[in-house]
Parts: C-alpha cells; sequence; structure tokens
C-alpha cells in the first residue's frame, strides 16, 4: 500500500530519510526539519538507524563497537536487518499509520552503501533483505547530504571534542570515505525520483532551506512551502 493511502478515514504520513558520509549534517538537519514540519502544524516523528527502538539501540551499540566485525559483511547485513525489521514494525509504520510524518537518519541506502559497495556484499543478497524486511515500505523522500569526505570527518572530530572516540566506521580511511561518497551519488542517479542531492558544503542555514524545498513537495502547497508566519506555508 503507497504511504500516501488512506486507512480508516487516516492518510498515511510521509516517510522522510537523511543519508550521507560521516559529518555530512544528518543530525543537524534533521533536527532543524522536524522543528519547521511541527511549526507548520505537521505531527513528527524523529528516529535513527541503527537503533529507534531499545532492541535496535542494542544491536546499534555492538554494530558501532565493531563487535559484528569479525563475523563478516553479511553477518553485519544480518544483524542490521534485523534491527530494522523491529524499527519498522514497533516505531516507524505504526507512526505513519496513524498520520504522522516520519525523519529518519539513516535507512536502506545506508546498508547499500556501507555493505554493498564498501563491504562488497552480493547485490542480490541486498534485494533480498530489503523485499523481506522493508516490502513496499519505501522512504517518500530521501535526502542525500553530500560533501567531500575530508570535510565530514574533520566536523565529525569536531563533533567528538578532545578526546572523543571514533567509531569503526569513522576510523576508516581516506579511499574508504571517497567510496562511501560515490556510493550514496550513484544511488540518487539510479532513483532521481525518490532522492534528492544536497550540496552540504554550504552555510548550515542554506542546506536546511535546500531541504526544506525538497520537503516541500510532500505537502500542499508543493515549492511554494515557506517559512513560518509568511503566506506560503504547509
Amino acid at each position: 500500500m503507497p504511504l500516501s493511502a488512506d486507512r480508516g478515514g487516516v492518510t498515511r504520513g510521509r516517510f522522510i530519510t537523511l543519508e550521507g558520509g560521516e559529518g555530512a549534517g544528518k543530525s543537524t538537519q534533521g533536527r532543524r526539519l522536524m522543528e519547521r514540519l511541527a511549526a507548520n502544524g505537521v505531527e513528527t516523528l524523529a528516529t535513527r538507524e541503527p537503533g529507534g527502538t531499545p532492541l535496535a539501540e542494542a544491536y546499534r551499540a555492538a554494530l558501532l563497537a565493531g563487535a559484528v566485525a569479525p563475523l563478516g559483511v553479511a553477518a553485519e547485513a544480518l544483524v542490521f536487518s534485523a534491527a530494522r525489521i523491529d524499527h519498522l514494525d514497533a516505531k516507524i509504520l505504526p507512526a505513519l499509520l496513524a498520520g504522522r510524518t516520519v525523519v529518519c537518519d539513516r535507512f536502506i541506502d545506508s546498508t547499500r552503501a556501507y555493505q554493498g559497495a564498501l563491504g562488497d556484499l552480493d547485490p542480490h543478497l541486498i534485494v533480498a533483505l530489503e523485499r523481506v524486511v522493508v516490502g513496499s515500505h519505501l522512504p517518500d523522500l530521501t535526502l542525500i547530504l553530500d560533501l567531500p569526505s575530508e570535510i565530514g570527518l574533520a566536523r565529525a572530530a569536531e563533533r567528538r571534542g578532545q578526546g572523543g572516540l571514533a567509531d569503526r566506521f569513522e576510523r576508516q580511511d581516506a579511499v574508504f570515505h571517497e567510496t562511501l561518497r560515490a556510493a550514496f551519488l550513484d544511488i540518487a542517479a539510479r532513483e532521481p525520483g525518490r532522492c534528492r542531492v544536497i550540496d552540504a558544503s554550504e552555510p548550515e542555514d542554506a542546506v536546511a532551506e535546500s531541504i526544506w524545498q525538497a520537503v516541500g513537495q510532500l505537502f500542499p502547497g508543493g515549492s511554494k512551502v515557506g517559512l513560518v508566519g509568511t503566506d506560503h506555508q504547509l
């Protein structure tokens, strides 16, 4: 059933995901987007992957600590998928069915990029996992925040602060991160109907405005969606 379809008189909410490399600003921009949607009267839910539910957060801790990595990329993809099943069933789908807009920091495209392009996981396995785990519940819009990897890694280090520990993905070399960037851009090129590439090297306010214009296409008023207090609101 499409996410925009009615169910019991309630229009299903929109499902928006944010993707990109380390330090791309997904958390910051996700928060800003949530605030702006809420200010325009849209009921929202913020979440993230891996994580979003107590069980999925436990999987997240193991994955980011590298505890699953010795088992191989296929095992890692299976753990991500197990976390995603619980996340969808317990949190994302109930919110969408209740008419709320869900904004998720990472989703299927991170699996495609990290375990697929970088981990060299068999693409047939990725497709099979998506079919079983996600099915027809694809995002309505995926915002891919793009910037050079050296900028992203510098931002991630600043975010951690002095003495902060990098996770297993942040510790990878420059080739890893440039390959990751290329993988996300390739996904966007293959699925232009779902994905929008956002230049995350721009100032924070400019990035937020680009995101807002893309998100506005999902709501009545389209690209005329504007700031709270103007004539064009959601």
